[in-house]
């Protein structure tokens, strides 16, 4: 069986995802989510016409003065009467332009005299000038936010100014973490001889922590057939069911029988990628099905490219892949061969740089990296100082 490329995979994966159900949130909730749908503005920004500046609020067509001070504007006080002819009202950024005045004399260009205000600068050169005009920002009606952005702490600001108390995100996506091997114990214990503590489930946890996810935690299961298929059955209701482990084809890799013993139809399996050709996806009734391989660099490689777009996607977002950026290559790389490869690199601030170890069960490597130098098929020689295709980590 011909191996997926990781973009096919990637689509085929985001493909099976089901557009969960929305739910209204409070603002301050809603950061790191996705909007739901498109979010109209209630209201003009600003409301009325607003000064830019401290300074006094006159007639353009008065110029150069002077003129008579009247009375003051000030934020959230406006001044309730006329500008006329030859008048003026002291105003301060932020406070509502006088009805009558179109113009901002900023305060550093005149001086007062009592009542009488005069020109001692340079005079504005155009009418409006320092003002801030009605709907200036956006209109009543105009879609401030699209439907499948990610929700920042500036997006939720401007959901404010636009009227909104709270908006509409997809439901949390639940997850199911469940990590296979008879080598494994959970992080902590006394490790034996022939074991090794169970590093999957925390690093997925982990990766998953800044989206709109909840996780349960399935444990770490023995490589016998029925505990596996026990567990997967024990998680249904969930969203995804994400497998760590025993997704190659050895004697003891039973996840695959052990999904389809417990009803999953599997989409693929297999992606030419390095780290990470053992993935598999498919679906189980209406959750998600990802099997993701055991060793720690594959899994997380695998969890980076699909695990996490999975469930962006599965949260509303319009752009659920990770981007990738090109960075200049710190030392030359050799040609690729049939798989793409995801070198655990270093990026400096000036170039990028593959660690010296690639080993999937090298952890330690993993830490130091900051970056995935991600290497297309057949991809030939690079020199350093090209520029190379990453993600960030």
């Amino acid at each position: 069986m011909s191996l997926l490329s990781v973009a096919d995979a990637q689509a085929r994966l985001l493909g099976l995802a089901c557009a969960l159900p929305l739910e209204s949130v409070p603002l301050v909730d809603a950061v790191g989510r996705w909007a739901g749908e498109d979010v109209m503005a209630l209201r003009h920004q600003p409301a009325t016409d607003l000064s830019a500046m401290d300074g006094y609020a006159i007639r353009f067509d008065d110029l150069p003065g002077p003129w008579t001070l009247i009375g003051e504007s000030a934020a959230g006080q406006r001044f309730a009467g006329m500008v006329g002819a030859g008048e003026c009202v002291r105003i301060f950024t932020g406070a509502a332009l006088p009805e009558g005045a179109d113009t901002i004399l900023i305060q550093e260009e005149v001086a007062a005299d009592g009542a009488t205000i005069r020109l001692t600068g340079d005079a504005p050169d155009r009418c409006g000038l320092h003002v801030r005009g009605r709907g200036g920002d956006f209109a009543q009606g105009a879609v401030v936010i699209a439907a499948g952005e990610k929700l920042t702490p500036a997006h939720v600001a401007l959901a404010a100014m636009a009227g909104h108390g709270a908006l509409k995100v997809a439901r949390r996506v639940r997850v199911a973490l469940i990590s296979t091997g008879n080598e494994l114990v959970a992080p902590g214990d006394p490790v034996g001889p022939d074991q090794l503590p169970g590093s999957n489930g925390v690093m997925l946890r982990a990766l998953l922590a800044g989206l709109p996810c909840d996780v349960v935690d399935g444990g770490i299961i023995r490589d016998e057939l029925p505990a596996i298929e026990a567990a997967i059955r024990a998680v249904a209701g969930v969203d995804i069911i994400v497998t760590t482990g025993g997704a190659s084809v050895g004697d003891h890799d039973l996840v695959r029988p052990a999904l389809v013993a417990a009803g999953a139809v599997l989409d693929f399996y297999k992606v030419a990628m390095k780290p990470g050709k053992p993935l598999m996806a498919g679906r189980l009734g209406d959750a998600l099905v990802l099997g993701l391989p055991g060793n720690p660099v594959s899994a997380f490689a695998t969890a980076t490219l699909f695990l996490k777009p999975l469930v962006a996607a599965m949260a509303g977002a319009a752009m659920p892949l990770p981007q990738m950026v090109e960075l200049p290559l710190g030392q030359a790389l050799t040609p690729v061969g049939q798989r793409a490869e995801f070198l655990r690199a270093h990026w400096d601030g000036r170039t990028v740089t593959a660690l010296s170890t690639q080993d999937s069960g090298a952890v330690r490597a993993l830490a130091q990296a900051n970056a995935l130098i991600c290497r297309p098929v057949h991809d030939g020689p690079v020199a350093a100082g090209a520029l190379v295709g990453c993600l960030l980590l």
